[in-house]
């Protein structure tokens, strides 16, 4: 007969396992009875958090916000299209600078929180959400490993159109003008808008094609902040656009890898016009009927052992060249 008053030596209770991080668990103790709206212990599951950016945040600052939704808004996904994901101290700090409203959410680590008290201090008065993560979270936020220690997601505003309307108001100011044909690379176009940037070229037009990159999450970080101190603009034809420039009164300068004059043009005993410097494809270089519209080319000698240049290097090249030397 079985003695019921002593547990069985051959039973072993099933060992619980250890949870999944980021999994619900079951609370222990008693249990809330069906239709009672309160009891021992609240059973739904919680989002999990990140780390608060300080422990010692104000009332109703960031880190009173929905972790929920700063979780789901910082992995890297699909991306919205009015936000931007900014990468690196500088590129962070320049937007702040410029337009501080337009951060949404920012992470960083330990080392790189010690240097934003300012920036955490305004989205906390904005009740926007900051928060010093691993740099693990960060590389999931960023999407990348180069997040340098901060990322900033922020809006954006979608590209104008340029109008040959606008194009006479930049001649009339005599403001420098850069135009991509169809870069396609967006590391190309973020270190050309770096130097661009660096001399102070105001503007940049890229045509309203699938094969042109845009000022991406990649094309910022490698700015380095440099599209916070330009305009980007779109056009729906580059050819049309090279016509408008000349028109009015723009010395339009496209660069070519064999064919055009090596030096730069030099105005004597006239007024200087305004210049547009046009930038071909990597591989292509400007599309025939572009380089046709241009009032000049101009060719970058080379010892020719190597075709061409990267087209970011050109940039820089011809920038200093063309618009700096002036």
């Amino acid at each position: 007969m079985s003695n019921y008053s002593r547990p069985d030596p051959r039973y072993r209770p099933a060992m619980r396992p250890a949870p999944v991080p980021g999994e619900f668990v079951a609370p222990t103790g008693a249990v809330r009875p069906r239709g009672s709206s309160v009891g021992p212990r609240e059973l739904r599951p919680q989002p999990p958090r990140l780390s608060v950016a300080a422990s010692t945040a104000p009332a109703g600052s960031a880190a009173g916000e929905n972790d929920a939704i700063a979780a789901a808004g910082s992995r890297s996904g699909p991306a919205r299209h009015d936000e931007l994901k900014l990468c690196g101290l500088a590129a962070v700090k320049a937007r702040f600078a410029r337009d501080p409203g337009s951060i949404k959410r920012l992470f960083f680590d330990h080392a790189t929180g010690q240097r934003v008290g300012l920036i955490c201090k305004v989205l906390a008065q904005e009740k926007k959400i900051y928060r010093q993560v691993e740099p693990a979270e960060l590389e999931k936020i960023s999407g990348s490993i180069h997040h340098g220690g901060i990322v900033a997601v922020v809006y954006t505003a979608p590209l104008r159109v340029t109008t040959a309307a606008e194009v006479a108001q930049w001649a009339q100011r005599s403001e420098t003008v850069l135009v991509l044909d169809r870069i396609g690379n967006a590391h190309n176009l973020g270190a050309i808008a770096r130097t661009a940037a660096f001399f102070g070229v105001p503007r940049i037009v890229i045509p309203d094609e699938a094969a042109a990159a845009r000022p991406t999450d990649a094309a910022h970080r490698v700015a380095e902040g440099g599209f916070e101190h330009l305009e980007v603009w779109q056009t729906k034809s580059l050819t049309v656009l090279a016509r408008d420039l000349a028109a009015a009164g723009y010395e339009v300068v496209g660069a070519v890898t064999r064919g055009g004059r090596p030096d730069a043009p030099r105005e004597k005993g006239r007024e200087r016009k305004p210049l547009a410097l046009l930038l071909g494809n990597e591989e292509h270089g400007l599309a025939p009927d572009v380089a046709a519209a241009c009032t000049r080319l101009v060719t970058i000698p080379g010892s020719g052992k190597i075709e061409s240049l990267n087209v970011s290097v050109a940039a820089a090249v011809l920038i200093w060249e063309l618009l700096a030397r002036r």
